[in-house]
């Protein structure tokens, strides 16, 4: 097996697992500390105040969680398999932000609500002018982010490394 290759992997196992932790471990600060509709202010227009998102990103489709998590168990597993396949750290690294982002979210499918996939997503980071997030979005954001770069960067990589031979 190629070590190059096998350390990347483990690299995106850990990512995913610190984008998994750090939303799981924020998600449970925010629902213990920010309880009545208490809000922190920080810096600017950066606050935390404490919602819950029962839909998808800026709170669409709402009610339709389970349907939403169906999906999400499927994206996580295309996800993995991604990740194994990236062959650029840039791509890795990607695919392994959005993955944790994805199995952050989910987690709270599964686990804060009454039945199988009914729970609603803990968003808590607010900036005032933006939808409320949460750091598995973060995650999701970023990662799509680097892709996209990816993608517009490697067809000028390749013409310009096809004129140098």
């Amino acid at each position: 097996m190629d070590l190059v290759a096998d350390r990347r992997r483990w690299s995106t196992l850990w990512l995913s697992a610190l984008v998994v932790l750090a939303d799981q471990v924020t998600k449970h600060w925010a629902v213990n500390h920010l309880v009545d509709g208490k809000t922190i202010d920080l810096v600017w227009t950066l606050r935390f105040k404490l919602g819950f998102n029962s839909g998808m990103a800026f709170s669409q489709a709402d009610g339709l969680g389970p349907v939403i998590g169906v999906i999400a168990l499927i994206a996580i597993v295309v996800l993995a398999y991604v990740a194994r396949q990236a062959d650029t750290r840039s791509g890795s690294f990607a695919a392994a932000a959005i993955l944790g982002g994805a199995a952050g979210n989910v987690i709270d499918r599964l686990f804060r609500g009454d039945g199988w996939l009914h729970g609603a997503v803990v968003d808590f980071i607010d900036l005032q002018w933006w939808p409320v997030f949460n750091i598995a979005d973060m995650g999701i954001t970023i990662g799509g982010a680097i892709l996209v770069i990816g993608a517009w960067r490697a067809p000028r990589e390749s013409t310009s490394s096809g004129a140098a031979t």
